[in-house]
């Protein structure tokens, strides 16, 4: 693994402040289990009018497609596959309502873990022990692409684009735009990450069943399948019951639809049901001749669309970036801050996603103050506490733990910032450029996001430090319970 771009921070010399919490920028802000395949369709520009990487397929192989889809019981009546912008896409043969089933594809069609069950397949990944979902649908892929003609999903594989513009499929020089992004790194990492997977299947699976594959699969082989499935699996359909839908993968996103309603569902068709179908529906009006669009992910970042699909939108609430928070080890009160965060469902490492233009992640601020918390605030640590001390840090501790959490976080963004070899204005001035290639523009708008971001969070805690007079710490508020302290904050005094 690469090793993590993150910020050590430097320890405080006031007595009055804790140990300093080990605040990372990280470049690879989310464990790579947690990147997975996981969402709709092919890889995309938002708009419709954006040139991508994606090459169409020939008339002739979209046609035996068709075809295809006919002979093998799929009902694709009221919408056909064609050559979009986008590469290819799903567009209406009439006018059609919302809700309207447009697709039913049968599951003998699906590539899933049945498939490789059945599959010349099966009794080599099933002695090869428990590998992901993903690795042996993958597999499956690889191993009908080299059967030619004679696999089953010969006219589907036949249309599926080589490449996306999805950051995994960059070269090193068009990397170099992400540089000091936190897509670099996770690009990066999610790379190593299927490598390690295609060494592990080359040598126990894939050399060792020269019968079932031939030729020579290189890790290219296997990254392109894993680019497949995940820019093309739906969003329910991962881990165990991840699923490749021919045909109903071809529809493609559009951010100016705003529902969460899932558009498919899988159902029983036929005699008793016993016939399990991908069914698929139009999430709005569309009207003859024009394509089909569903909405991929509300919730995914500029950057997690770039990496998953290859393409960004020019939409704010897609701009974020993830803080993460760690407790040192080194920490003298590491044991106690550790069973206080898992006490209130967090843990070592928490992470915080900040999106342009909301606010702080709730428990953000109380997460940093426990990190902070040490030298005459660390009575809070006692077991006296343990069950209240949660409650306490939701609300200012002392000047100096509320001091410290202003001025890490401050140079924790200047140090990302400086990471960027570009500024946001020279990034605007970019953006306004008519020549700029699909995966220029990807890069821009994640790491000018990004930027955005880290000044957002560096103002909030910069005004934050303007106002460290004005707030009310733990000492007065405890004063005021006990009927010490006035409302106004004048001291109380008591003649005998």
């Amino acid at each position: 693994m690469a090793a993590l771009h993150h910020l050590v921070l430097p320890p405080r010399l006031l007595s009055g402040h804790g140990p300093p919490p080990v605040l990372r920028f990280s470049r690879r802000p989310r464990p790579l289990l947690h990147l997975l395949p996981r969402a709709a369709a092919a890889a995309t520009r938002a708009s419709a009018a954006a040139a991508t990487a994606v090459s169409a397929p020939s008339d002739a192989a979209l046609q035996n497609f068709r075809r295809w889809l006919s002979s093998q019981g799929a009902d694709t009546g009221s919408v056909a596959p064609a050559v979009v912008p986008e590469g290819l896409g799903l567009v209406a043969a009439r006018d059609l309502p919302r809700g309207e089933v447009v697709a039913e594809v049968p599951k003998k069609l699906w590539l899933d873990a049945d498939a490789v069950a059945a599959s010349d397949l099966g009794r080599v990944c099933g002695s090869a022990g428990d590998l992901r979902p993903w690795v042996s649908v993958s597999l499956l892929i690889l191993r009908e692409a080299a059967r030619g003609g004679d696999s089953l999903w010969a006219p589907y594989l036949a249309i599926l684009p080589r490449q996306t513009d999805s950051t995994i499929f960059w070269s090193e020089e068009e990397l170099l735009e992400i540089q000091g992004t936190q897509l670099l790194s996770t690009t990066t990492g999610v790379k190593e990450y299927v490598q390690s997977e295609f060494d592990n299947v080359e040598a126990e699976i894939i050399n060792a069943n020269k019968d079932l594959f031939p030729g020579t699969i290189t890790f290219d082989d296997f990254l392109w399948a894993f680019g497949v499935l995940r820019s093309r699996v739906f969003p329910e359909l991962r881990g165990d019951k991840l699923a490749l839908i021919p045909f109903a993968d071809l529809i493609n996103h559009n951010g100016d639809i705003t529902s969460k309603e899932s558009c498919w569902e899988i159902k029983g068709k036929g005699f008793l049901g016993r016939d399990t179908v991908f069914s698929l529906r139009t999430p709005m009006e569309v009207k003859s001749g024009e394509q089909i669009y569903v909405q991929y992910d509300l919730d995914k970042s500029n950057a997690e669309l770039a990496l998953d699909y290859g393409f960004t939108e020019e939409n704010s609430s897609r701009d974020s970036y993830t803080l993460t928070l760690e407790i040192s080890e080194s920490d003298p009160f590491y044991e106690d801050k550790l069973d206080i965060a898992e006490l209130n469902g967090m843990g070592e490492t928490a992470y915080f996603d900040v999106v342009l233009g909301e606010s702080l992640p709730s428990q953000m601020i109380t997460y940093l103050r426990l990190l902070c918390l040490g030298g005459t605030d660390a009575f809070l640590l006692e077991a006296l506490f343990r069950n209240k001390v949660w409650e306490h840090l939701e609300l200012p501790v002392s000047r100096d733990n509320e001091e410290s959490i202003c001025q890490v976080i401050q140079n924790a963004c200047k140090s990302a910032l400086a990471a960027y070899h570009t500024t946001i204005e020279e990034d605007e001035e970019l953006l306004e450029r008519e020549d700029l290639q699909s995966r220029q523009q990807i890069a821009i708008e994640v790491r000018v996001g990004e930027k955005k971001v880290l000044e957002q969070i560096n103002d909030i805690f910069k005004e934050r430090e303007q106002e460290l007079d004005d707030l009310e710490y733990y000492q007065e508020r405890r004063l005021k319970d006990l009927g010490f302290i006035g409302d106004n904050g004048d001291i109380i005094f008591w003649e005998s």
